[in-house]
C-alpha cells in the first residue's frame, strides 16, 4: 500500500506552481487527509507559507465529477525522482518480466563499521573555507544560491529563498577583500540557526529546479545514522565527494559528483546513490534528492558550533569510475583456487551430450550457408537427444531438450518436426522430451531474451536448448568483435544458469567458402567461431558430372534390378549386366508388358527428380573439449541429412575449392578417359530416352544437343549399340 504522505516527502512546496499546490490539497482531502496534513506540508516553504490559508481552502474543496486523486501526488513525486519499490509482502507474485532485486552494492558490513571521528579545526579560517568550497563546485561566472535569513515556525528555523543574483567569481572577490567578515558579503546570518548555499549553479532567475542549470552534485545527508559513522561509511564507499561539510549539528553534507547531462539522468543517479548509501547503512534524508536543494554552508557559526569545510575530492574522481567500482567490488566472479589444493581430487568432467562433440553445459555453433538445411539438421538433434539416438553417427545422451524457433509460423514448425521424424523412420517415442518455444514475430534482443529463457526453463530439467537461428536476436554490429563478445556472453549466462548446452545456428559470410578454414566461414566476427565449445561447420560440395551419372545410373539399375528380381527374372543377367543401366532398362523393357515397364518409367523418373533436388555437404569441426574428427559427408535428401557411409563423396572438393591445377587437369584428359565419357554419355542418353519407347537416333541427338551425325559416330565408337531401321537398340551378346 502507497503511503500519501510518505511520497510528499518527495515533492518540494517550494517549487510548485499555485496550481500544483492546490492539486496536492485535493488530492489529499480525496484520499481521506486532513488540513493539518497539507498545512504541514506548505510550512515547508518558508517563502509563500500563510498560517491557515490551507485550512481556508481546504474547505473550498467540494469534490467534481472528475476529482484529482492521490495518483497526482504519485505523478508529482515520480516526476521529482520517487520511484515505487517491490513489495515486501511475501506474497507478492513476480512476472516473467520481473527483475529480481538482489543486494548487490553493499560494501560496508554496517555490523562492524567503526566510526571516523570528526575533528573540529582550532585554527578556523571560515573565509578560506567558503573560498575553498566555492572554487571546488562553481566556474567563477555561474551564479551562486545562498541563504542567511531564516524565521521561526513552531519552534523551528526554516530558511528563506535567499539570494541567487551573484555569480561565484563576485562572491570569492569580495570575500578575499572582507577581512574575516563573511556577513559583509553576503549578509549578516543568525549565529543560532546558521546558513545554507544550493550546491549546482543557478540561472540567475529563480531557486527551483528549472533554475538549475547543471545537473553537477547531490546531496548525501544523514539525520537518523550516528554522525562518526556517517563520516565512515562516506569514505568506506568512496563516493565521488567533491565537499564534504559538517553542518553544526548532528550530520555531515557530501556534496557528491554526480554529472548528469539532463534533469532525468540526474534522477536515476540519485536514485541509485541514495539506494548504495541506504544499503550499506546511511539513512538518506530523502527531501534531499532535488538539484536546487539547500546545503549547510561552510565558514559559519551554529549554535555555537562550527559548520566547517572537512574534505574536499575525497573518493573516487568521477560518477563512472565510482559506479564501474562499485559493481566490480560486488562481481559474483569465483575466487581464485589452487592447483595443488585440487591435484588429487580433481572434479569430473561434464557428461558428453554429442559423444566426441559437445561435453553438456557447453556451446555449440551450426555455420553454414542458405539452404543447407541448418534447421532441419537442428531438428534432427533435437530428436537424437529427445529419443538417445545418434546424430550425423555421433551418439547422443537421451533428454529433454528445448527447441526455440524464431523463424518459422508455428504449424510449419511443428509439422517440419513430424515430417523428419517419418524421413528419419525413427518411432517417436520420447516427444515428451522435446518443447517448442516459438517466437516468430515477438523475439527479442538477447539480452532480454535470456533472462526470459532462463526464468521459463528453470525446473524443466533440460539438457540442451537450441536456438534457431541467431540472427533474430543479435544485439549491435555482428562485426565488432567487442558488441558480439558481449553478445555471446548471453550463452554463458544460459548455460551457467540452467547448467544446459546451449546449440546455435549462423550463416556463412558472401562468397565462396571453400578455401577458407572452418572456423572463418561464419558470418561476422571471429568472435562467433572461437567463443563455442564446439563449431560445426557445413560446406557445400561440388558434385562432378561423373559423379552424378554415376549415381543416376546406380538408382536405375536399382529399381530395374527390383523389378526382375519378383518377377524371377533377374537371373538372366550376369554381374556386369545388373551394374549397366541401359542394359537393365532395355531387359525391362523386354521383359514386362507396356503397363508395367510404364510403371518402371516414372518410378525413375520420380527418383530422378528427387536425385536433382539432393546436395552433398561436409562437415568440419574445431573442438574445445575432443580431437578433431575426421569430415563427415552427407547427402541432404529433403527434409533429412544422411551419412555418406559409402564413402563416394570422400575425394569431392568443396564448392569453389577445386584447384587451378585440377581446373587444367580436366582440360587435358588421356583419349583413353576421354572415349569413357562419350560411352557413358551415349548410355546415360540411350537409357533416359527408352522411357519413350524405342530408341531413335534423333531422340538421342536431342537429348545430347548435338547433331545426328555426331551421335552416329559415337554410336559406331560404342560397341554396344547398332542401328535398325533407324532404331538404336542394345547389340545382343555374340552379334558382330
Amino acid at each position: 500500500m502507497i503511503d500519501i504522505k510518505e511520497i510528499l516527502e518527495y515533492i518540494d512546496p517550494s517549487d510548485c506552481s499555485y496550481q500544483e499546490w492546490v492539486n496536492v490539497g485535493m488530492a489529499l482531502k480525496h484520499e481521506g487527509h486532513t488540513a493539518a496534513d497539507w498545512d504541514a506540508w506548505s510550512a515547508r516553504d518558508g517563502d509563500r507559507y500563510h498560517a491557515g490559508e490551507c485550512f481556508k481552502k481546504w474547505a473550498t474543496f467540494e469534490g467534481t465529477g472528475t476529482p484529482v486523486t492521490g495518483g497526482t501526488i504519485v505523478q508529482m513525486a515520480k516526476d521529482r525522482g520517487w520511484s515505487p519499490a517491490l513489495s515486501s509482502d511475501p506474497g507478492y507474485s513476480l512476472d516473467w518480466d520481473s527483475v529480481i532485486q538482489q543486494d548487490d552494492v553493499v560494501i560496508v558490513d554496517k555490523g562492524w563499521v567503526e566510526g571516523r571521528e570528526i575533528k573540529e579545526p582550532v585554527n578556523w579560517d571560515p573565509v578560506k573555507d567558503l573560498i575553498t568550497y566555492l572554487e571546488t563546485l562553481f566556474e567563477s561566472d555561474e551564479n551562486v544560491g545562498y541563504v542567511t535569513r531564516s524565521f521561526e515556525r513552531d519552534g523551528k528555523y526554516l530558511p528563506t529563498k535567499g539570494c541567487w543574483d551573484r555569480t561565484a567569481g563576485q562572491l570569492i572577490d569580495a570575500l578575499i577583500k572582507c577581512k574575516g567578515d563573511i556577513g559583509a558579503v553576503l549578509g549578516d546570518y543568525n549565529p543560532e540557526v546558521g546558513a545554507w548555499i544550493r550546491f549546482n549553479p543557478l540561472d540567475g532567475k529563480g531557486v527551483k529546479n528549472d533554475n538549475v542549470i547543471d545537473y553537477r552534485f547531490a546531496l548525501v545527508e544523514s539525520d537518523s545514522t550516528d554522525l562518526e559513522k556517517q563520516n565512515a561509511i562516506i569514505h568506506e564507499l568512496e563516493l565521488p565527494v567533491a565537499c564534504l561539510v559538517f553542518s553544526g549539528k548532528k550530520s555531515v553534507h557530501a556534496i557528491v559528483r554526480v554529472d548528469a547531462v539532463n534533469y532525468d539522468e540526474y534522477r536515476k543517479r540519485v536514485d541509485y546513490l541514495y539506494t548504495v548509501c541506504k544499503k550499506n547503512g546511511l539513512e538518506i534524508d530523502q527531501q534531499n534528492k532535488n538539484p536546487s536543494r539547500l546545503s549547510r554552508m561552510p565558514g559559519v557559526i551554529r549554535a555555537g558550533r562550527k559548520q566547517f569545510l572537512m574534505e574536499t575530492n575525497i573518493g573516487k574522481a568521477n560518477w563512472d569510475e565510482w559506479r564501474e567500482w562499485i559493481e566490480a567490488v560486488n562481481d559474483d566472479l569465483p575466487d581464485p583456487e589452487s592447483l595443488e589444493s585440487v591435484w588429487d581430487n580433481l572434479p569430473a568432467l561434464a557428461a558428453p551430450l554429442i559423444d566426441g562433440v559437445l561435453r553438456q553445459g557447453h556451446k555449440m555453433l551450426l555455420a553454414g550457408p542458405s539452404k543447407a538445411g541448418k534447421s532441419f539438421s537442428l531438428i534432427e538433434l533435437c530428436i537424437a537427444i529427445a529419443e538417445g539416438s545418434s546424430w550425423f553417427g555421433w551418439p547422443c545422451t537421451r533428454g529433454r531438450v528445448l527447441y526455440v524457433n524464431l523463424e518459422l509460423d508455428r504449424a510449419s514448425c511443428l509439422h517440419r518436426f513430424k515430417d523428419v521424424y517419418q524421413a528419419l523412420g525413427i518411432k517417436p517415442e520420447h516427444l515428451q522430451n522435446i518443447d517448442i518455444w516459438n517466437l516468430r514475430g515477438r523475439s527479442v534482443p538477447m539480452d532480454k531474451l535470456a533472462p526470459k529463457l532462463i526464468r521459463r526453463a528453470a525446473k524443466k530439467d533440460y539438457i540442451a536448448i537450441v536456438i534457431d537461428p541467431i540472427y533474430k536476436v543479435i544485439t549491435g554490429d555482428e562485426n565488432s568483435a567487442d558488441q558480439m563478445a558481449n553478445f555471446c556472453n548471453q550463452f554463458d549466462k544460459v548455460c551457467t544458469e540452467l547448467g544446459v548446452a546451449v546449440i546455435y545456428c549462423h550463416h556463412h559470410s558472401k562468397g565462396s567458402q571453400g578455401s577458407k578454414r572452418s572456423m572463418d566461414r561464419a558470418s561476422g566476427s571471429g568472435v562467433f567461431a572461437r567463443d563455442p565449445d564446439a563449431l560445426l561447420d557445413l560446406i557445400e560440395l561440388d558434385l562432378p558430372e561423373s559423379l552424378q551419372k554415376q549415381q543416376d545410373d546406380q538408382m536405375v539399375c536399382r529399381i530395374c534390378k527390383d523389378y526382375l528380381q519378383r518377377a524371377g527374372q533377374l537371373y538372366k543377367l550376369s554381374q556386369d549386366d545388373q551394374c549397366s543401366a541401359s542394359r537393365m532398362t532395355q531387359t525391362c523393357r523386354e521383359t514386362f508388358d507396356d503397363r508395367e515397364y510404364q510403371c518402371i518409367c516414372d518410378e525413375i523418373n520420380a527418383a530422378r527428380t528427387a536425385m536433382q533436388g539432393r546436395t552433398a555437404w561436409r562437415i568440419e569441426g574445431t573442438l574445445r573439449e575432443f580431437p578433431k574428427f575426421a569430415p563427415v559427408n552427407l547427402w541432404f535428401d529433403y527434409p533429412v541429412h544422411h551419412v555418406d557411409n559409402v564413402g563416394v563423396l570422400a575425394d569431392v572438393e568443396p564448392d569453389g575449392e577445386v584447384p587451378a591445377w585440377k581446373k587444367a587437369q580436366e582440360k587435358r584428359k588421356p583419349p583413353g578417359e576421354k572415349k569413357a565419357e562419350r560411352k557413358a554419355a551415349i548410355e546415360t542418353a540411350y537409357s533416359a530416352c527408352t522411357i519413350d519407347g524405342d530408341v531413335t537416333v534423333e531422340a538421342l541427338a536431342e537429348y545430347m544437343g548435338t547433331s545426328e551425325k555426331t551421335v552416329r559416330r559415337k554410336l559406331k565408337e560404342h560397341d554396344s549399340f547398332v542401328i535398325e531401321n533407324g532404331i538404336v537398340k542394345l547389340r545382343d551378346k555374340g552379334q558382330n
